[in-house]
């Protein structure tokens, strides 16, 4: 090993010479500075720290720097706890040799060294990391999740190993999530039974120790709580086959209740399926299981721990897993992506990479050549090591245990020595890789280049593989299964504070500066060399470190020597060094950590002497032992080794006179130097310096340091101190001062003073412990007078001895009153149950029949005691005064008396081994209140081997000020104040914390002097992805965000050109807020910007003025936040603006790869759509936009959606959109296309081909890119999108398009492409009995009769032509005006004749007369079917009739035949105008048409056509249009010129429909031909006709007045068109039970409540209720049902409003015993409803039931008070309606009592008498409301009300009087 250089030494000794002490040449002695005493005890402590911390500081794999890493043991070399940390000072040497020596090891070595400051390397710019991620102690970050194995389970915490031989502590309170109330105890017993050790786990890392603490001591504080490490699981996320944590919750007869730290699912785990976790559960256990199946519905997911089928779940890929749902432990399946320099990196589920260093591959040996068994893409299982979510870094292991979810074994142990170790593998520059020959196999272990005795460029010459070495193991890493080892064999270094040193056998120690000689000095002597060769005697060892000394006198010492405190016995003399001199003493250290305190008084000074000039510091002293305590870690020690003999003759008693010398004035008392036999000295409290109060204040603010009194009388020993008193009223009478109760004599008058006052009386002392109790009653003359206030605490009295307690004096004497002694802190004490109670347990003691004991409930810990039992408990807390004793049977107290007993009975002087350190003076310490005491706390610190302390609730100044409630277990901060001695009756005394409270006003000035605009300079202190963290001013943090940087928002990475140390100029821009100011680490807001720092930006404290965004601007801004459907981007530092996936891009691969696409802190850019105001929020698009006025989140939702749906698509819009669900039948798709928008893709738009099945190659949730074909409105105000797949329209090359093959569809957008004979393909899109529609495009569909679905008779055409069936056919007709075209898929070579014959309207001439029957009657006119043609004709009204007709109907009906004359005729429009009135007629009378009237037959040529419906909802059904007679052109138009729209009319309702195509000569000739009973049919075809016409006009009234629909087919139309009217749902499922069809109407409330919006609440509750009513009725069983359904309601809508549904079922219902349970739970639910209340009172006066009363009482108070008025009032109302009206006026009368100006209730009290009518009340109540003192106005109201009741009684005398009064009234006013 290198020296250390001259140069850097000498930079050390020049930095402590500034304060070493100064040499006096002359004496030759050290001078010691004055002030700088505190600043050698303080280097003295950082001396020993060193000491402690200079252990085994070896890293696992150091990679050219410092790693800290620190080692704990247990004593028997096994470590416990801490990190392993190279020793920076040997790595800087190391440096400087090579550097001198010209070597380049080290620079090389570094360049491939890892990025330890981070866990992701290079892969953050995109490129692959040349080294693997390692955890370290400087890149582990709070909420990192890692995988461990338990290596201890101790009292209060867990330690746990973790990856990387980092360590880490889990308390407590950390290891469940508190889910369990009071069920567990989380303690000792509680770990112990459900944690073992080597058991793995999955913790987070919940916080680190600050950095400002020595690396060594540094810990990771770790929890296993699951509410943490599930925080991102959603029952969504849980897939079969997954395996998770869960706690046990509850243990049922069945299985075990399990909770996976989240509210939103539970678990259950059969008894019968539990395997591998022991015999025993218990309550709060952690255990694992496998996903066997899950309950969506009940949100249960149930387990089986079967751990074979867990060690081989392989998780599997999620749609849109997270980072976030990752789970240390998980199993995956990986690939080899790469394989790097020191390992393997993986790539597993799709989107995530991850590392696998060296310690965790396959193999436990990897050779120099590992890198040949990895191939890229070989596929390898592996389980998740740790998780990093701010970097996402992931590691691995391949480690074969580890995969089968079972800790790798370890056959060494620490301490062991091999001799023929194999070198394995040797890492340039890191270490060597062993193969330990351990039994029963071999096991790897690690030995550093730190403990291999070689330079480090020489290990690979000296070091091949397959050597044998030497090595000790030093350590072990349980979650690798790997030992660390060491090769040293000697090290001897020199530094400027301490020397390492070797002790025979290898053991390192360390020999602190202080410790190099006798005397203090300021650098090692020159003895102190490398290889020299000294004596020492070993101190102490402590973190496996071997502390050891070289002072003279402690090596040379025959003393025996204290290494425990229970070595320390009464009279035991010894050496011992000082290290720490304080005013009242000394503080003395002995061997392994001991110390004692040897007070002023034995210190052997002479009064007034410093001890500080007669002692130094390090300086070896012999002491003596005066007393211990090892259960406090207690020694009190003097330097006095002869005491001066004292006989008893001579000894100071209780009661003598002594005189004193004053040594020092403390706060409280006055320290004398006393001259009396056997004690030096004593303290004379403030109290006691005069017998008044006043004096005793003056004399001590005189008194000095020397003062001499004459005469002080000893009222107490304790200890080697006497307690004194100079009240002269004493001394007097000190001989008549009694101190036993013998001395005492009835009715003799004794001197004393107070002690102690409460509500008791006065406690009056006398000498020693003696006390006498004055009762309030005795204590002054006037009964009245209050003791408290009358004396005080030590005043002087003379008391009358009025009666001695009988059971005091019997076998009370002078040994009683120590009888406390028997009873110390700490120790145990046998006794007998004497009684027991709720409170605890009453224990007498053999020994001393007039002292009890007591256990309280909470001490008792569980333990059940009988009366009579003989029990041993530890002593709490001794009451003297009350002759009680607080015991305590909690284990943990038993455990650890058991374990000093023991050590103290033991000869053996080992070290044992302590928890934790010792107490130092205002230590602040944690500890637990045990008993809750009137004016003190009885606490336990834990850490510190539960040791007993005493706290004051509350201090002088707040002894009446309301006092801070305590609870027995709870945890408080306290502060050490003094330790136990004799002035403390041998107690620990501490200080809770929260009385010190301390003041921030230091730190607010600071930051005070900053404002918002000011500018300062600071320094980069930290470089992240959005952010520069800086520091400036005083201790004052700040940040930059990125868009702070520049001006606009155009670079790439802002923060290149800056770099960690560079000095900038800022200016501020916001303060920290006012919450945060005071907090720790709160950061100011600054920026860069170069117009802000210049000042032409004006900055506010406020910037929301400055939100100047619009709709369409394009912005940029960087990403922060990357999430499964969204980007999240700051634009600015309070603007932000999100980008959705579907906006991103519109190719399918590219959305598909959404997330990998953006990454944080890149620049994205962007065009606003939307605008929040309020949230400062932003949406955008990265297509350009029409511009809109800018929106706020105010205006309308709907509206603005719509708007933002036009704004940014139109038609031809290439988009990116994501197939939401494939509708039925020829539906097609329902695509989304935006955050909140959906397009409709037509069956006939998925491919450019006709194909059978087009959505063979399309599922939900897949990415699409398609084109926006037609936006359109409807009338409700909704948008709708028309979207195409194909490829001919998305695609923008027109080879594509021509390259799609000869049997693409052809687009027929309009009906004029289509005529005659052409054949066209579609598909099938609905079939009835009479034929079938197929699609030919998105816009027409066809017709096919079924006369024309084949050559042949198709007997079910439901299966030959099922929906979606592609046919090809031929057109036989199209009607462009009507929309509507008729195909037939014969294949006969003819073309088929028509059955539709084209309107020629040549034919007919102005003035021609024809015949026709009336088609259609309407209040405009009448519609006419000329006769031999398929032509309708309009005769308007006014033209029917040369007469005013004022009822068209009852003078027509449909079918009648009329003669009309040709008016008009429009063959541009297809229409012709008809007239019928006589004046037409009578030219036209000869022509004798009355021939065409004879017959009533109906035509059978009357022609008929198919409208073609087309609906832009989603889903429209085409049945009804099917069934709908067609409208003749001339009707249609004649329509159009009405303005009113065309009825539907089914083809039912008309007659004689010739579906066959019958031809009309055929009929004709039969009609001819007819029958004798012609007449008779005839006349039923007459009658069925009217009854016909009847139906047909009934069902057009309907359509026209909106009346409710008959069918249900009227129903879907209905529900289509109002699809959020749950009034139109309700009536159709009342439509469906009136045809008993139960099931049917539920499957319409189930529709009904997916289709209605989410936002119609109102109207989803009305299906809700609904449905209640429906499983009321119908439901088996009816109860269960409805229970069902009324859970579900509950999860989706206001949970009041859904009770008070059911409970207005259950009222309408008179199911009153269900109403009362469901009040029942309504009033604990909703207890602050004050409508939940009057529904209760309500029901219970329905019933006419008692307990209304109690009721209201309970309303009132639960209520808030603000809701009093309300509901009294509404109460009293019900009371007048159906209950008692004397309760009502009671209720009324309480109510005014308390508001008599609240004349609204006045007005109602009123109205529900009058409503009474009984007129004396009525009359009475008048009275008093006009007597009352109120404003003008409100009298008015009252007197006219007044005023109108008596009018409506019509006593005119009684009206004169109430406008007397009235009048009387305004001139009382107006005087």
């Amino acid at each position: 090993m290198a020296p250390n250089s001259k140069k850097s030494q000498k930079k050390k000794n020049s930095n402590n010479t500034e304060n070493k002490p100064r040499m006096d040449k002359s004496s030759k002695k050290i001078s010691k500075p004055k002030r700088e005493q505190n600043d050698a005890a303080t280097a003295k402590k950082k001396s020993e720290a060193l000491a402690m911390q200079l252990e085994d500081e070896v890293p696992d794999f150091p990679r050219g720097r410092e790693v800290p890493v620190k080692r704990k043991d247990d004593g028997d070399g096994h470590e416990v706890f801490g990190y392993d940390e190279v020793r920076s000072d040997e790595r800087k040497k190391m440096n400087k040799w090579n550097r001198k020596k010209g070597k380049n090891t080290l620079r090389k070595r570094d360049e491939g060294a890892d990025d330890w400051g981070t866990l992701f390397g290079d892969t953050v710019s995109g490129k692959l990391p040349r080294r693997v991620n390692k955890i370290t102690l400087g890149n582990i970050t709070p909420g990192m999740k890692l995988w461990g194995a338990i290596a201890e389970v101790n009292e209060k915490d867990l330690v746990i190993s973790l990856p990387g031989g980092l360590r880490g502590l889990v308390q407590c309170s950390d290891v469940v999530d508190p889910i369990f109330d009071n069920e567990i105890e989380v303690g000792e017993s509680f770990l112990s039974s459900v944690f073992s050790v080597g058991q793995l786990v999955s913790c987070v890392v919940l916080r680190l120790d600050n950095d400002n603490k020595d690396k060594g001591s540094r810990k990771i504080w770790l929890s296993l709580r699951l509410s943490l490490l599930h925080k991102n699981i959603n029952l969504d996320v849980v897939q079969e086959g997954m395996v998770l944590d869960a706690y046990v919750k509850s243990i049922e007869d069945h299985g075990y209740i399990l909770h996976f730290g989240l509210p939103s699912f539970t678990g259950f785990l059969p008894k019968n399926s539990l395997t591998g976790q022991g015999n025993e559960v218990k309550i709060g256990q952690l255990i694992q299981g496998l996903v066997k199946s899950i309950d969506r519905v009940r949100k249960v997911v149930y387990l089986s721990s079967d751990p074979d089928a867990m060690s081989k779940s392989v998780t599997k890929d999620l749609k849109g897993i997270s980072i976030d749902i990752l789970v240390p432990g998980m199993m995956v399946n990986a690939r080899v992506k790469s394989i790097l320099e020191n390992g393997v990196m993986l790539s597993f589920l799709t989107y995530f990479t991850g590392t696998v260093d060296l310690f965790h591959l396959q193999t436990s040996y990897p050779t120099k050549n590992w890198k040949d068994l990895y191939t890229e893409s070989h596929k390898v299982i592996a389980r998740i090591l740790f998780i990093d979510p701010s970097s996402r870094a992931v590691g691995l292991t391949l480690n074969p245990h580890l995969v089968h979810n079972k800790t790798p074994p370890f056959h060494v142990n620490i301490g062991d020595i091999y001799d023929d170790s194999k070198v394995v593998r040797v890492d340039r520059g890191s270490g060597l890789l062993l193969e330990v020959p351990s039994i029963p196999e071999s096991a790897p272990a690690f030995v550093s280049i730190v403990d291999i005795d070689e330079e480090i460029q020489k290990l690979e010459k000296k070091y091949k593989e397959g050597n044998h070495v030497r090595v000790r193991i030093q350590g072990l890493r349980l979650l690798e299964g790997l030992a660390i080892g060491s090769l040293k064999a000697k090290i001897v270094r020199v530094d400027s504070d301490h020397a390492i040193v070797q002790i025979p056998g290898g053991v390192k120690a360390l020999c602190p500066l202080n410790h190099m000689s006798e005397l203090d000095i300021t650098k090692p002597r020159k003895k102190f060399k490398v290889g020299a060769e000294l004596v020492f005697r070993v101190l102490g060892r402590k973190k496996k470190m071997v502390t050891v000394t070289h002072k003279k006198t402690l090596v040379k010492s025959k003393l025996p020597i204290i290494s425990s405190f229970t070595e320390a016995t009464e009279g035991l003399i010894t050496h011992g060094w000082i290290t720490k001199i304080e005013v009242h003493g000394c503080f003395v250290r002995f061997y392994n950590g001991v110390q004692g305190f040897a007070p002023r008084s034995e210190l052997g000074l002479e009064p007034g002497v410093d001890p500080s000039v007669v002692y130094n510091v390090g300086q070896v002293v012999k002491c003596r032992v005066i007393s211990s305590i090892s259960a406090l870690r207690r020694i009190n020690l003097s330097f006095i080794i002869k005491p001066a003999r004292v006989s008893e003759e001579d000894k100071v008693r209780l009661g003598s006179l002594v005189s004193g010398v004053v040594d020092r004035i403390t706060a409280n008392s006055v320290v004398v130097y006393v001259n009396a036999s056997g004690f030096s000295w004593g303290t004379i409290f403030l109290e006691h310096l005069a017998d008044h109060l006043g004096q005793a204040n003056l004399m001590k603010s005189v008194l000095k340091p020397g003062y001499s009194f004459d005469q002080l009388l000893v009222l107490d020993i304790k200890g080697s101190s006497l307690i004194l008193s100079a009240k002269s009223s004493l001394i007097k009478s000190a001989q008549q001062i009694p101190s036993d109760i013998s001395q005492m004599h009835p009715n003799s008058v004794v001197h004393g003073y107070i002690c102690n006052i409460n509500e008791v009386g006065c406690f009056v002392r006398f000498l020693g412990s003696f006390t006498g109790l004055a009762p309030p009653k005795k204590a002054a003359d006037d009964q009245k007078t209050n003791i408290l206030e009358a004396y005080h605490v030590g005043q002087s009295v003379r008391s009358n001895v009025s009666e001695i307690s009988k059971l005091q004096c019997m076998g009370y004497g002078a040994s009683d009153l120590k009888w406390d002694e028997g009873f110390s802190i700490g120790a145990v004490a046998e006794g007998k149950v004497e009684d027991v109670k709720d409170v605890g347990i009453v224990v007498s003691f053999e020994k001393y029949n007039d002292v009890f004991g007591f256990i309280t409930t909470y001490q008792l810990a569980g333990t059940t005691l009988e009366i009579g039992s003989v029990v041993k408990a530890l002593v709490l807390d001794v009451a003297k005064a009350e002759r009680l004793v607080d015991l305590t049977l909690k284990p943990e107290f038993i455990k650890k008396s058991e374990e000093r007993s023991s050590i103290g009975h033991s000869n053996k002087k080992k070290r044992r081994r302590e928890s934790s350190k010792d107490l130092v003076l205002h230590q602040t310490v944690n500890a637990v209140v045990e008993i809750v005491k009137e004016n003190y706390l009885v606490l336990s610190i834990p850490e510190n081997n539960y040791i007993i302390g005493y706290a004051s609730i509350s201090d002088y100044n707040t002894q009446r000020f309301p006092r801070k409630k305590f609870l027995n277990g709870q945890s408080v901060v306290a502060t050490v104040m003094a330790f136990p001695s004799p002035e403390t009756s041998g107690r620990l005394l501490l200080l809770l914390n929260d009385a010190n409270e301390t003041s921030s006003s230091k730190r607010a000035k600071k930051k005070s002097t900053y404002n918002v605009g000011s500018l300062v300079e600071a320094e980069i202190t930290e470089i992240k992805s959005l952010e520069l963290k800086l520091k400036f001013g005083v201790g004052l943090h700040g940040r930059v965000h990125i868009t702070e940087v520049h001006d606009v928002n155009d670079l790439e990475n802002p923060f290149s050109s800056y770099k960690i140390g560079q000095i900038v100029t800022a200016k501020v821009v916001a303060k920290p807020n006012e919450k945060d100011s005071n907090r720790k680490g709160s950061q100011w807001d600054l920026s860069l910007k170069p117009k802000i720092i210049a000042g032409s930006s004006d900055i506010g404290e406020n910037e929301s003025g400055n939100f100047d965004f619009e709709t369409g601007q394009c912005v940029a801004g960087y990403v922060y936040k990357v999430e499964s459907e969204w980007v999240w981007l700051a634009i600015s530092r309070n603007v932000r603006a999100q980008l959705h996936v579907l906006d991103s891009a519109f190719e399918p691969r590219e959305l598909q790869d959404f997330q990998n696409r953006f990454h944080v802190g890149q620049l994205v850019s962007g065009y606003v759509v939307s605008i929040n105001f309020e949230k400062r929020l932003m949406r955008l698009i990265q297509r350009p936009l029409s511009t809109l006025p800018g929106r706020t989140s105010d205006e309308p939702q709907t509206n603005v959606v719509h708007e933002e749906l036009t704004t940014y698509i139109h038609e031809g819009d290439i988009l990116g959109g994501r197939i939401s669900k494939i509708l039925p039948g020829v539906g097609g798709l329902l695509v989304q296309i935006g955050p909140y928008f959906y397009g409709k893709v037509h069956f006939t738009e998925l491919t450019d081909t006709w194909v059978p099945d087009p959505l063979s190659g399309y599922h939900e949730g897949q990415f699409v890119k398609c084109v926006v074909l037609e936006v359109s409105h409807t009338v409700r105000g909704t948008v709708h999108v028309d979207l195409s797949l194909r490829s001919s329209r998305v695609s923008q090359d027109s080879e594509d398009v021509q390259s799609t093959g000869h049997d693409k569809v052809k687009c027929l957008e309009m009906i004029e492409d289509i005529h005659p004979d052409m054949v066209v393909k579609g598909y099938v899109k609905n079939v009835t009995p009479k034929g079938c529609f197929i699609s030919l495009s998105r816009k027409i569909d066809a017709k096919i009769l079924l006369c024309n679905l084949s050559n042949e008779f198709v007997k079910e055409p439901e299966k030959e032509f099922p929906v979606g069936k592609l046919v090809v056919g031929r057109v036989i007709s199209v009607e462009p005006h009507l929309n509507r075209v008729e195909v037939t898929l014969k294949t006969s070579s003819a073309p088929s004749k028509s059955n539709v014959e084209i309107a020629d309207l040549s034919a007919f001439q102005v003035g021609d007369v024809i015949s026709g029957r009336i088609k259609r009657i309407e209040s405009y006119g009448l519609f006419i079917a000329v006769d031999n043609t398929n032509t309708v004709g309009l005769c308007h009204i006014s033209e029917v009739s040369d007469d005013t007709i004022e009822n068209i109907e009852t003078e027509y009906r449909v079918g009648q035949h009329v003669n009309a004359k040709v008016l008009k005729v429009d063959e541009v429009r297809q229409r012709v105008s008809l007239g019928m009135r006589n004046s037409y007629m009578r030219d036209e009378a000869a022509q004798g048409i009355a021939s065409d009237q004879q017959s009533d037959e109906p035509r059978a040529d009357r022609m008929k056509s198919l409208a073609l419906m087309t609906s832009s909802f989603p889903g429209t059904s085409d049945m009804e249009t099917l069934d709908e007679i067609d409208q003749p052109p001339i009707l249609s138009r004649a329509e159009e010129r009405a303005s009113i729209p065309p009825l539907d009319v089914s083809l039912d309702e008309l007659d004689n429909i010739d579906i066959n195509n019958t031809n009309p000569q055929t009929e004709e000739h039969s009609n001819e031909e007819g029958t004798i009973d012609e007449k008779k049919k005839r006349r039923e075809k007459k009658k069925a006709k009217e009854e016909r016409e009847k139906q047909i006009r009934a069902a057009e009234e309907r359509l026209l007045e909106e009346d409710v629909p008959r069918t249900a087919d009227e129903f879907e139309k209905l529900v289509r068109s109002s699809p959020n009217s749950s009034f139109i749902w309700i009536n159709y499922m009342d439509f469906m039970i009136s045809l008993a069809d139960v099931e049917k109407a539920r499957s319409i409330a189930e529709r009904a409540l997916r289709t209605i919006n989410i936002r119609e609440e109102d109207e989803k509750l009305n299906i809700w209720k609904a449905f209640f009513n429906l499983e009321n009725k119908f439901g088996n069983p009816k109860e269960e049902a409805l229970t069902k359904v009324f859970q579900r309601a509950l999860q989706y809508n206001d949970p009041k409003k859904v009770y008070l549904a059911l409970l207005g079922l259950y009222e309408r219902t008179e199911q009153q015993n269900l109403a009362d349970e469901l009040l029942n739970k309504m009033t604990k639910k909703f207890k602050h409803s004050c409508k939940v209340w009057l529904r209760r009172v309500q029901n219970l006066l329905k019933q006419n039931q008692d307990g209304v009363q109690p009721v209201i009482n309970r309303a009132l108070l639960s209520l808030p008070r603000h809701k009093h008025i309300k509901f009294i009032s509404q109460a009293a109302i019900q009371e007048f309606k159906i209950g008692v009206p004397d309760r009502g006026r009671s209720l009324f009368e309480g109510i005014l009592r308390e508001y008599p100006k609240r004349t609204d209730l006045w007005s109602v009290y009123l109205d529900q008498e009058i409503q009474h009518k009984d007129e004396d009340l009525i009359r009475a109540l008048f009275e008093r409301a006009i007597s009352l003192s109120l404003p003008p106005k409100k009298m008015k109201f009252l007197f006219k009300k007044y005023l109108d009741y008596e009018k409506s009684q019509g006593d005119e005398e009684r009206i004169e009087s109430v406008k007397q009064k009235a009048m009387e009234y305004v001139e009382n006013t107006m005087a």
